[in-house]
């Protein structure tokens, strides 16, 4: 199946070849988004099902005001977003600071160029004295370019609950990580997904209209143009299990029959058995406990939570221990 002589020449190429040789057969959510994947992730926040965005929004716009009183400071700020998307929920906030007059700086981080290029055309056209940083690049990436920004107070935002695509381990390291970044007085600002009734969870994730099950191909079609595949997509089903223990939500894509697929860029031949799996994402729900815990393993403390009228949904802030 695999060949010991491949070389990379990107970490997609890599990635797509550890994931598709190893068993169980992986592939990393992240790849989702290319311009398809952006525009189909814009659709899926506008489903009904896709309780997250709209639970979120209500959070942001009902907390504006204390979210200003509490990231601001006499030396002002620099607002440090982790996959910025489409900006739709940021926009609260950065209308809000704006009209206040608070001095800060927005730095969008996101893996896609195409989103953090239309992200800024927005902002330009609807906040046109808005400070705009965009970086391009991973979680981890960004890590790095966080330790040599300015000395005033670093407010380092995740939304989205992005942070439920990492299982717990992941999650304390990559908060780890953020702490080893901030000064004393810098904060974090995330979503968390809090558990519910497990149906909702399911549903979010496997709505009947099928945008789901196209975004999760999304990362199939990717590897057919980029590197030559020729995956058939209709062999393949988009499957979500949800477990309220553990509060894990897990997609795959799903071999409807024994097949082959070639992938010419990377020199391989990939073999299926009949309902064999490839995971493509885990999102994780949360509740106060689990949160706790996580923030103590990071060395952080909770200093606020916010939350919507289901508690559906909460946001939190952390500083460091």
């Amino acid at each position: 199946m695999s060949n010991p002589t491949t070389t990379f020449s990107t970490p997609f190429e890599e990635d797509v070849y550890h994931g598709l040789t190893a068993f169980p057969k992986y592939l990393y959510s992240k790849y989702f988004y290319d311009e398809t994947g952006d525009k189909l992730f814009q659709q899926i926040m506008q489903m009904p099902e896709y309780y997250l965005t709209n639970a979120e929004y209500d959070i942001l716009e009902e907390s504006k005001h204390a979210l200003a009183e509490s990231f601001q400071t006499e030396q002002g700020f620099d607002l440090i977003e982790l996959g910025a998307g489409d900006g739709k929920k940021t926009k609260v906030l950065l209308h809000h600071f704006t009209d206040k007059g608070l001095d800060f700086t927005y730095q969008p981080i996101d893996i896609s160029q195409n989103a953090l290029d239309g992200l800024t055309s927005s902002l330009k056209d609807e906040i046109p004295n808005l400070d705009v940083v965009p970086q391009q690049g991973t979680y981890f990436e960004v890590l790095e370019r966080l330790k040599g920004l300015s000395t005033r107070r670093k407010v380092v935002m995740m939304l989205g609950s992005n942070i439920g695509n990492l299982l717990h381990p992941q999650a304390i390291d990559f908060l780890r990580k953020l702490q080893n970044t901030m000064n004393e007085d810098d904060l974090l600002f995330i979503g968390f997904d809090q558990k519910k009734h497990p149906q909702q969870v399911l549903d979010a994730y496997n709505d009947a209209s099928g945008i789901t099950e196209a975004f999760n191909k999304n990362v199939l079609k990717r590897i057919n143009r980029e590197l030559n595949a020729d995956f058939d997509l209709d062999q393949f089903m988009h499957w979500e299990v949800y477990d309220p223990e553990t509060g894990t939500a897990k997609s795959f894509l799903v071999s409807k029959r024994k097949q082959k697929v070639t992938i010419k860029g990377l020199d391989i031949e990939v073999h299926f058995d009949p309902w064999e799996t490839i995971h493509t994402e885990i999102s994780q729900k949360y509740d106060d406990k689990v949160v706790s815990w996580l923030a103590e393993q990071a060395q952080l403390r909770i200093t606020e939570n916010y939350t919507d009228s289901k508690r559906s949904f909460k946001n939190y802030t952390f500083k460091k221990i």
